[in-house]
């Protein structure tokens, strides 16, 4: 089971993400990641294979990544390889979306197919990556509707975190039937895939 972290607030993103990952390990991984949106607007991703340390003194405890927005994932491997290119946040090809996701994509192989034929281009062998595509497909400028759109057509069980590089004040989280814990807090808020990521 992944474990997947957001936030939005104040406060550099990146150093409260990874300490919210740091709280999900005892549910095991083999790959983490995070994506924050700088001030700026600009999207950034950070991936590394093995433990949580790994990624944690690549990016020198989150201070390598600026932006008060972002969202954080630990992978256990249900679709392809422990590898970067499966690893979490999955990326769209225009750069303009982040995801990550627990839980599985029961219909991704028909929705692979569907993308495929309509010029999309898969780098990775997981059910995630065609989240990220179908977000791109369905947004319009409108990021809730694109999100909305999305879970439409995903069978199975998930919980999603999203960034649009468009939208920099904006985080969504949408789930079914896998676990996602809100906090809300003054100036901040938060969503996990566990309580013991956020107390």
């Amino acid at each position: 089971m992944c474990g997947i972290v957001g936030f939005i607030g104040q406060e550099q993103a990146a150093p409260i993400l990874l300490d919210g990952l740091a709280h999900l390990e005892y549910r095991g991984y083999d790959s983490a990641g995070v994506a924050v949106i700088s001030a700026q607007g600009k999207l950034q991703v950070k991936k590394a294979v093995g433990r949580l340390k790994v990624l944690s003194e690549q990016i020198h405890g989150g201070a390598d990544l600026e932006g008060c927005i972002g969202l954080g994932h630990t992978r256990w491997a249900t679709h392809g390889a422990p590898n970067i290119i499966n690893s979490h946040p999955h990326v769209s090809e225009n750069g303009k979306f982040a995801v990550i996701h627990n839980g599985i994509i029961e219909n991704y192989a028909a929705l692979r197919d569907e993308l495929k034929s309509k010029g999309f281009v898969f780098q990775s062998e997981t059910d995630t990556e065609v989240i990220v595509h179908l977000l791109d497909m369905y947004y319009t400028g409108d990021l809730k509707a694109a999100v909305l759109h999305t879970a439409a057509r995903l069978e199975g069980s998930y919980a999603l975190g999203v960034l649009c590089a468009d939208q920099p004040g904006t985080i969504c989280a949408v789930k079914m039937a896998s676990p996602l814990i809100l906090g809300v807090g003054v100036g901040e808020n938060f969503f996990a895939s566990d309580v013991t990521a956020l107390v």
